[in-house]
């Protein structure tokens, strides 16, 4: 079969210590998945996690600068674990992930009864750092997270506080839809989310692990 245009290109990502990329496919992500951030943001922690999603042209690799967004004037870092799904949705590996949210679009989209997609769907909203494949991890819960904004932590918390872990977050959302390999699922972020300015540099990580750093230009 003949297309009638170019095919996009893939988005991929690197994968530690392999010549191959992972290819990504659809972009899922959990809110409300640690309690202290939904505090902060004035939410019922009774509440479970929810999902939504980005599109893969969100993505982009490390090592990318990112434009400041037009529309707002809060611009919030969120950091949080990615986990990267393979076959026989087994999840592949992980790695650390922004979700840059217009702040300010989200809150009036909430007021409203309308959907976050704005808020959450712009170029570069979604920064990925290389994946580390599972190798021997099973267990998540000791993994650190970590972003610093011009050399000042900002973020700081651990994959132990998520209400669902990794691995429930697959099961739960394996029972909504039919997850493929290559998608990615950002798995909620823990307190002490903030604005972002122009010229601001973050460094986000699973600490000891894996680094990811861009520029807001």
């Amino acid at each position: 079969m003949s297309f009638q245009f170019p095919k996009p290109e893939s988005i991929t990502l690197p994968i530690q210590g392999s010549d191959n990329g992972f290819p990504v496919n659809h972009v899922y992500c959990v809110g409300r998945n640690y309690k202290a951030h939904i505090r902060e943001m004035g939410a019922d922690v009774k509440e479970p996690p929810l999902f939504f999603s980005k599109p893969n042209w969100a993505v982009v690799r490390p090592g990318t600068d990112i434009d400041y967004p037009a529309d707002t004037e809060n611009l919030n870092h969120e950091v949080e674990l990615v986990i990267a799904v393979g076959e026989n949705m087994s999840i592949f590996g992980f790695g650390v992930g922004v979700d840059l949210t217009r702040r300010d679009i989200q809150a009036k989209a909430k007021e409203e009864g309308k959907p976050w997609f704005l808020a959450k769907c712009f170029p570069g909203s979604a920064p990925v750092s290389e994946i580390i494949p599972m190798g021997d991890l099973t267990d998540f819960s000791d993994l650190k997270l970590t972003l610093s904004v011009n050399g000042k932590i900002k973020q700081s918390g651990t994959c132990k506080n998520m209400i669902w872990n990794p691995n429930e977050i697959m099961c739960e959302l394996a029972g909504e839809v039919p997850l493929q390999p290559g998608d990615l699922i950002f798995t909620g972020t823990p307190e002490g989310v903030g604005k972002l300015e122009k010229g601001d540099a973050i460094i986000a990580a699973v600490t000891g692990v894996v680094e990811l750093s861009f520029i807001i230009s």
